[in-house]
């Protein structure tokens, strides 16, 4: 008999944002790239880049200046202690040292 295995649930808004910090800490800087990575479409990927760049999580850094210029993404100091502290968490929960409800 065959084991079926149980379909993932849909990420939540602070997985897709931890996702975002994480691929970009780790060398993606190119949108379309970081777009591949975290697997989302290209509206909700700007909307969610443009949001970590209002908090200061993320910088905008522009190569070229003429139609076709490139966006490059960049971690920020405050975007890595954001992404340490819920990796940390996420690490307690595993553990067994903080219950899940």
């Amino acid at each position: 008999m065959r084991k079926i295995e149980a379909m993932p649930g849909r990420r939540s808004k602070i997985d897709i944002y931890i996702e975002l910090l994480s691929t970009i800490k780790n060398g993606e800087s190119r949108p379309t790239r970081i777009m591949y990575s975290v697997n989302l479409s290209w509206k909700p990927l700007n909307q969610l880049l443009e949001t970590l760049e209002k908090q200061g999580l993320i910088e905008t850094m522009t190569l070229g200046e003429d139609k076709r210029s490139k966006n490059l993404y960049k971690i920020t100091e405050k975007g890595e202690n954001v992404l340490q502290y819920f990796e940390g968490a996420k690490n307690l929960v595993r553990s067994g040292e903080i219950p899940v409800l």
